[in-house]
């Protein structure tokens, strides 16, 4: 006897929801059969390429299988993230997502995804703070040194940041706001192309991301005058934090990158891979390499990642519209 229209659909959706489960579950038990490529989106030498090829060898010998990183430069993160957002849902292209490209971009302009529509969260994977650091010839030695310079001649200094929009670029407003001081953001499209400059004597001021500026301040060939964060950083604990200075207290502007997939990869893949991506940052070798850079290891759940970008997303949202912030 034929099945009434109403039991005919119910049996549909059970059977396609059988097998979508059985596909998810085949695909997680081979997955991965080929390499696996890590989007980054920003060039080699800055942070973000850093943290990637610190966890890459570890997170392959996991997957048993290469992981290669894909440096998608431009636009403060924006262009690698699109590559990501529009990639085949299968596991072999993650990206190692930043609080630029998941929050800060999309705030200030509009960006070609939705960065919680159009990704599957898989962890956080670094938290790490910047740092204001210039060139030995600047005269400024501290934060309040830089203030009074920059009072002297207002709108003639300059600060760099890895991008419009990026962490560095809202922790220099945060400052010229608490500080009361004009100085003018000029943006690049990263942390290592911004250092040359600043190597170079073409830049005075570079508010970098800390990794970034570890080896230079400790080799001293550049000047090291505060970190960002809460509390000093166990990688220069002589620098002191903004904060510790007079006239800007209370002030914090930290950083970080988690790792996340394009929408509507497999549920059981994204398990996987968060599986293998905490057991690497959790190894005291790899917590040790970050660390000796100012990153701390912060593994988390795909929901806990969802929850703290909705956060960041409402935290930074203020910051963005009092200082009247747009894309230019």
């Amino acid at each position: 006897m034929m099945q009434p229209p109403k039991t005919r659909t119910l049996c549909a959706v059970a059977c396609g929801t059988l097998l979508a489960f059985a596909a998810g579950t085949a695909i997680a038990e081979d997955y991965p059969t080929r390499p696996v490529r890590i989007i980054v989106g920003f060039p080699p030498g800055g942070a973000t390429d850093l943290v990637a090829r610190i966890l890459a060898p570890k997170l392959g010998d996991a997957l048993k299988q290469q992981v290669v990183i894909d440096n998608r430069a431009g636009a403060n993160g924006t262009i690698g993230a699109e590559l990501a957002a529009n990639a085949t849902p299968d596991g072999y292209s993650l990206h190692l997502g930043t609080l630029g490209a998941l929050v800060i971009s999309p705030a200030i302009t509009k960006v070609p995804y939705d960065p919680l529509k159009d990704f599957a969260t898989i962890s956080m994977a670094v938290q790490l703070q910047n740092m204001f650091i210039v060139h030995p010839t600047v005269a400024a030695k501290s934060i309040p040194d830089l203030i009074a310079l920059a009072k002297q001649k207002p709108g003639a200094l300059n600060y760099a940041s890895s991008g419009l929009g990026s962490p560095g670029h809202l922790a220099g407003e945060l400052f010229k706001s608490m500080a009361k001081v004009d100085m003018v953001h000029i943006p690049y499209k990263g942390g290592g192309p911004a250092l040359t400059d600043l190597l170079g004597g073409q830049l005075p001021v570079f508010v970098s991301v800390i990794s970034t500026g570890v080896p230079p301040v400790k080799s001293g060939r550049v000047v090291a005058l505060a970190v960002t964060g809460a509390k000093r950083s166990p990688a220069l604990p002589d620098v002191p934090t903004v904060a510790e200075t007079a006239l800007l207290k209370g002030y914090e502007a930290s950083n970080w990158y988690g790792m996340v997939a394009p929408a509507g990869t497999p549920k059981t893949v994204i398990d996987r891979l968060q599986k293998d991506l905490t057991a690497v940052l959790n190894n005291s070798s790899i917590r040790d390499q970050l660390a000796a850079q100012g990153i701390e290891s912060a593994p988390s759940t795909p929901d806990e990642f969802t929850n703290y970008i909705r956060s960041e997303s409402a935290k930074w949202g203020k910051v963005i519209r009092a200082a009247n912030l747009k894309a230019n």
